[in-house]
């Protein structure tokens, strides 16, 4: 079945890479962005190139007339398509800080992690609960991490926190709309080579842990992208609620 997603954070890494491989299934993507046109552009191009269809559509996740404005441009987007309306959402984007102890965190960096990656999510989720109920099919898929079961310590364990509040999010809002036939579940990437670790100042960091997983080297976004599809198609009709880890055994 064709699906029409809308994906946050689609620009770069995960969203990006969920985003081409929905094109490839011929699906039609709303890639959202906050800042970086070029690379939403760039992934429009390779979801077209793949067979799908798609348009960027810029907005702030933690800004809720942004999120609004979103969803109708999404939307909008999909009927200009031909393509239906929207079925699908996958709650991806998120940010992480600098390296530093929670002894070292102060209040403007907390914030402006639980704005995008609680708050964000939360808005995010909050409308696609409005919208989807009654659409054949519907999903969400909550993008969260494994560090909310790791901790984090030492590095990011205001990012790991935030994530945690997405896992609880998931759990309730799945039970909330499986009765009205929106599937909703949590994917939690692992160490994953994308842009996300330069962005904390360690442009490094999953070449030089990927050693320490399980399954020996980090993970790609392409692997995470596969999992997200699969929340997302029928082959996972009676999969609610779940907490799909992809992490190389770590």
């Amino acid at each position: 079945m064709s699906r029409s997603i809308l994906i946050t954070g689609a620009g770069r890494g995960i969203g990006a890479q969920a985003a081409i491989l929905a094109g490839r299934r011929g699906w039609s993507v709303a890639v959202n962005y906050r800042e970086n046109a070029n690379a939403a552009a760039a992934t429009v191009a390779a979801v077209q190139q793949a067979g799908g269809k798609a348009k960027a559509i810029q907005g702030d996740v933690a800004n809720e007339a942004d999120v609004l404005a979103m969803f109708d441009a999404a939307e909008a987007a999909f009927a200009e398509m031909g393509a239906g309306t929207l079925d699908g959402v996958v709650v991806n984007a998120g940010i992480v800080a600098p390296k530093a102890s929670v002894a070292e965190m102060d209040a403007a960096r907390l914030k402006h992690v639980f704005d995008t990656n609680i708050l964000g999510a939360f808005l995010c989720a909050r409308e696609a609960a409005r919208r989807l109920p009654g659409r054949a099919g519907a999903g969400i898929v909550l993008i969260s991490s494994i560090a909310a079961r790791l901790g984090s310590p030492g590095e990011y364990v205001d990012y790991a926190a935030s994530k945690a509040a997405v896992d609880t999010l998931g759990l309730g809002l799945a039970k909330e709309l499986a009765p009205l036939g929106v599937r909703v579940n949590v994917l939690r990437p692992g160490l994953i080579d994308t842009e996300i670790h330069a962005s904390g100042g360690q442009p490094g960091r999953a070449q030089r842990l990927g050693k320490t997983v399980p399954l020996g080297r980090e993970g790609r976004p392409e692997e995470i992208a596969e999992g997200i599809i699969w929340l997302l198609d029928d082959a996972s009709s009676y999969v609610v609620g779940a907490m799909l880890d992809i992490s190389g055994g770590r």
